[in-house]
């Protein structure tokens, strides 16, 4: 018999069981759910949004880009092979879409109580329409009903900026990048409204294979002899203006560690020319990368872009998986992460200039209280970040809400950003982070520790002021 479960989106979900916090929370959440959504830290491909072009089917467009999926699936035996995921060495994989969307509905209960789960309904319900929950039954009626409507006009990638209320979207590229599809936005009206962001790990990480080679690209695209320690340093300082002529406000440095150095100009030419002869030590690699974030801290204050910093990720922490399909498969691990004594150099250099505006984030949760909140609440030039990856959930956002708060406050917070690959949850990802906002909040005037006014008016801010202020999006 089939299995047609209906699938329903509860309009009081993520809220406060409490009936007299989750009535507070309602009122809260009614002022805040149609603002626009404001998405600064992302991995969405630009080329979608150059090209303009209908996406291809429902697994290559929901399941393909997305680790948070297969990397479930993979952690219960499933291949990646088997999921369609492409190999470094072109080994066949399995194509056929539609089986792979079978394996993918046939194990959804996997999801049940993650993240993945609720973006997942949402899109099926929201975007979609669909009225029965995902199973192996319902696998070809969902199939069908997605890619009938995939080719409509307004699931072109431009009009579901419009469809999502999304104001702006920023995506992030290295260094080299040529940025070819932000620059063919150039004229179209979305070039103010697609930015994207500068990430520079490519010629900053000595570890890197490719280093020496992206050094070299480097020297190609802005005419500077980049084995100079002056010359790189001008090389990403053009660079940086390269990116801010196609939108960019902001920088991310995805470093393994939160690391910083001051090195003197003797020492730190010295340490790079020993990472460009491929003989640095991983302790000087380390020093060298935590040298390049207080370089950049100066560059941000030279020309106003706001850093990022991304660190403790144990990246590609399988390595038989990296070795047959690369990177960004699902096999990122958070390690512990200590913020304190690696920020000092910078911090003793450029904390106290408020021009600079960092934002730290973290997978190391046992640093919100003991380190991040008081560093934020005392340096001009921090702010935190939110809730990131792992914790980018509600029981994570709540987490980060009730630690960092009473010693950084709400101000030295810079609101949500979805920080995903997914272009397609990005509104279900935001309405959750909305919802818990409010159910923090709502908690706080309940036990009267804030007026219900006060709450209207910080649920606007977390959700829209303090993100345009933080990456200077006004």
């Amino acid at each position: 018999m089939a299995n047609f479960k209906p699938l329903v989106l509860d309009d009081d979900r993520l809220f406060p069981a409490d009936p007299t916090v989750r009535a507070i929370a309602r009122r809260l959440y009614a002022g805040i759910k149609n603002l626009p959504i404001v998405s600064p830290h992302g991995h969405t491909d630009p080329a979608w949004f150059a090209s303009n072009a209908n996406f291809d089917n429902a697994t290559s467009l929901l399941l393909l880009p997305d680790h948070y999926v297969f990397r479930m699936l993979y952690s219960q035996g499933i291949s990646l092979e088997s999921l369609g995921i492409r190999t470094k060495d072109g080994t066949p994989v399995e194509t056929d879409y539609r089986k792979i969307f079978h394996t993918f509905a046939k194990n959804y209960h996997l999801f049940r109580g993650t993240p993945s789960r609720i973006w997942l309904d949402s899109v099926f319900h929201d975007v979609f329409g669909l009225e029965h929950a995902l199973n192996s039954d319902t696998a070809d009626l969902y199939y069908d009903s997605i890619n009938e409507q995939l080719v409509k006009p307004e699931f072109k990638p431009r009009a579901l900026l419009d469809k999502f209320n999304i104001e702006l979207i920023a995506t992030t590229e290295g260094a080299v990048n040529s940025l070819k599809h932000h620059a063919a936005l150039k004229g179209t009206g979305y070039e103010k409204r697609v930015i994207t962001t500068f990430r520079p790990d490519d010629v900053i990480d000595a570890d890197r294979a490719d280093f020496l080679s992206n050094i070299k690209k480097l020297a190609e695209q802005t005419g500077q002899d980049t084995h100079s320690w002056q010359g790189y340093l001008q090389a990403l300082r053009i660079r940086r203006q390269f990116f801010r002529d196609h939108g960019a406000t902001a920088t991310d440095h995805g470093h393994p560690t939160a690391k910083t150095a001051n090195l003197s100009e003797t020492e730190a030419s010295s340490l790079f020319q020993l990472c460009l002869s491929g003989n640095a030590s991983k302790e000087q690699t380390e020093l060298f990368r935590g040298q390049m974030l207080t370089e950049m801290a100066g560059m941000s204050i030279e020309d106003g872009m706001t850093m990022q910093i991304h660190p403790g990720a144990f990246r590609n922490h399988n390595p038989s998986i990296f070795e047959r399909f690369g990177a960004d498969k699902g096999a990122d691990i958070p390690s512990p992460t200590e913020f304190v004594s690696n920020l000092k150099p910078l911090l003793d250099k450029y904390g106290n200039n408020a021009a600079l505006k960092i934002i730290l984030f973290t997978l190391d949760e046992t640093t919100y209280a003991r380190e991040l909140a008081p560093l934020a609440g005392h340096y001009p030039a921090l702010k935190l970040g939110p809730a990131w990856w792992f914790h980018d959930s509600p029981e994570g956002m709540l987490r980060f809400r009730h630690q960092v708060t009473e010693t950084a406050g709400f101000y030295n917070t810079v609101g949500f950003n979805d920080d995903t690959r997914a272009f397609l949850s990005i509104p279900a990802r935001h309405d959750v982070a909305r919802r818990i906002d409010c159910r923090f909040l709502a908690g706080l005037v309940a036990e009267h520790r804030l007026s219900e006014d006060e709450a209207h008016e910080l649920a606007q801010q977390l959700t829209y002021q303090l993100v345009k202020q933080a990456y200077q999006l006004d």
